[in-house]
């Protein structure tokens, strides 16, 4: 892996693929992950796109400061886009990534053309239990986990409030009802933001990993622009689509429920890795 420097004199470690020349897109994983947790759709995004995976701070192989909190990750974001030359990108983040790259683009809007949140919104108050650590070594700083985890019980009227800063065309991707996320949270989120969409995938917390192809498929075609033709065009094959509505006209937010026949890696993970 490579790295690039952020905010507060730490690095960051990142893996770079696809053309050189290709628009940059910034990838952002969720809390307890890592850059190699994009690999299920990065052939398919690195196919189109410059991807650059990040390890957050605390997280792989990039520093691990002992102080952490959204906002700090906000703040290296932006700092690795002046690191690495990138004025303008598609900003792609998952659960915790999720959520600092609605920070990223509502505090520099310039900087993101497109944005895309994999079932995540700002921090609600919410009582979720705070884990010892768990025995053995890992591949994050376990600080990470309470101090995030703290953030999200917390709750953060600010950064919902400043949704409405966000000027980049905005996809929000919803795990449906098996998702611990409160979906109507993302409903709400798609209504704040001034050019917000939402697509419900019925796959969980964890779209990318759970069904791979049809996030692709959803994002890709989003990106594209065409997003229910390309959705429904790769679908098809796997899926059964049971509900598909047009956008709520009060919200500007969609929803695509596919129940999927297509049986794909099923994750295992401790509670505390979900943001």
């Amino acid at each position: 892996m490579e790295r690039v420097s952020a905010s507060g004199g730490i690095s960051l470690a990142y893996q770079v693929s696809g053309a050189p020349g290709a628009p940059p897109a910034v990838l952002l994983h969720g809390l307890s992950e890592r850059a190699a947790s994009w690999q299920p759709v990065l052939p398919a995004f690195s196919a189109r796109y410059r991807v650059f995976a990040l390890d957050q701070r605390g997280h792989g192989d990039s520093d691990w400061p002992g102080v952490y909190s959204f906002q700090l990750m906000c703040d290296d974001v932006l700092a690795a886009l002046d690191g690495l030359g990138l004025d303008q990108v598609t900003l792609v983040g998952h659960s915790m990534g999720g959520a600092v790259a609605l920070l990223a683009a509502m505090q520099q809007p310039g900087r993101v053309a497109r944005l895309v949140i994999e079932d995540a919104v700002p921090p609600y108050p919410r009582d979720r239990a705070i884990p010892d650590r768990p025995d053995g070594p890992l591949d994050i700083d376990w600080p990470v986990v309470p101090a995030i985890l703290g953030a999200v019980n917390a709750g953060d009227p600010q950064a919902w409030a400043g949704l409405t800063a966000i000027t980049a065309p905005t996809l929000l991707v919803g795990g449906g009802p098996r998702s611990h996320v409160r979906q109507d949270k993302l409903v709400e989120a798609a209504a704040r933001i001034p050019r917000g969409e939402l697509v419900t995938v019925d796959a969980g917390h964890y779209v990318h990993t759970e069904r791979p192809a049809e996030f692709a498929a959803v994002v890709l075609g989003w990106l594209r622009g065409d997003l229910f033709c390309q959705t429904l065009a790769l679908v098809s094959n796997a899926c059964s689509i049971l509900t598909c509505r047009a956008p709520l006209p009060a919200t500007r937010a969609r929803s695509l429920t596919a129940a999927c026949r297509w049986s794909g890696w099923r994750r295992r993970s401790a509670s505390w890795r979900a943001m």
